[in-house]
């Protein structure tokens, strides 16, 4: 029998390289995409993957003639795709939304929500003919609960919330599983690309509590994966223990 393939995006840090490195321990062929080419390279060298077990492949979701073009251009043997992970998304930014910026705006809104619809419609298709497969898309607790400062990013996530309920519906016909997963505070690159390379600030939003980290994401997905056939996960929330809601956060103070 031969192996499940799975793809997905982002994999070049935190959730997406954590479920990378998970699914082909467990016996997936990856195909992980993302924009930074020697990240890819330097994962797949790490996983020490055959040349018929991953497939590596940089361009931006945020371009929908490159993810037509890449899903339909795949190889005959890396065509049929099980498992798709929508993982890519940033956040930038975090003020007033009368104080935002246009450029970080539309960042987050065609990687978060833009790059998912071109991902999912390119690969849905082949899914759709097979009559089989998965679909995760990961997305926050900002999708859930709106948050100071976060408007767009939030408004972002939402979105992602909307479209895994629509895609869901839609695709359930074709026996093709759709599930939402969404985060509370998981400490990746989030919040350094968030503040835009400021290390400090980054590293001040886990101060004081035991955050997630991206392993317990990659295994929920896994989790997720792993249901029969007939069970479908719609939607998962998965927060820090110390996170009961979006913008509550307990920390330890000194004594």
């Amino acid at each position: 029998m031969s192996k499940p393939i799975a793809l997905i995006t982002g994999a070049t840090s935190g959730i997406g390289r954590a479920t990378a490195q998970l699914l082909f321990n467990e016996g997936y062929r990856l195909i992980i995409t993302g924009r930074r080419s020697q990240r890819l390279n330097e994962l797949s060298l790490d996983l020490k993957a055959e040349e018929d077990e991953i497939l590596i492949a940089s361009f931006d979701v945020r371009d929908p003639e490159a993810c037509e073009r890449f899903v339909s251009e795949l190889p005959e043997n890396w065509k049929d795709i099980q498992v798709l992970v929508n993982n890519a998304g940033l956040a930038l930014g975090l003020s007033k939304f009368y104080d935002g910026s246009l450029e970080h705006w539309n960042t987050m809104l065609d990687t978060n929500v833009k790059g998912l619809l071109y991902m999912s419609k390119a690969v849905a298709k082949g899914m759709r003919e097979r009559g089989r497969g998965d679909i995760v898309n990961i997305g926050s607790i900002a999708g859930k609960q709106v948050y100071d400062n976060g408007n767009v990013y939030c408004a972002s996530k939402h979105a992602v919330d909307a479209l895994t309920q629509a895609m869901r519906l839609e695709l359930a016909p074709a026996g093709i599983r759709v599930c939402g997963i969404h985060p509370g505070a998981v400490e990746t690159e989030f919040s350094l690309v968030r503040f835009e390379g400021d290390s400090q600030r980054a590293s001040s939003v886990y101060d004081g509590f035991e955050n997630l980290v991206a392993q317990d994401i990659a295994e929920a997905i896994s989790w997720v994966l792993s249901r029969p056939k007939h069970v479908n996960i719609n939607d998962l929330v998965i927060m820090p223990q110390a996170q009961p809601q979006a913008s509550v956060i307990h920390r330890n103070t000194p004594s």
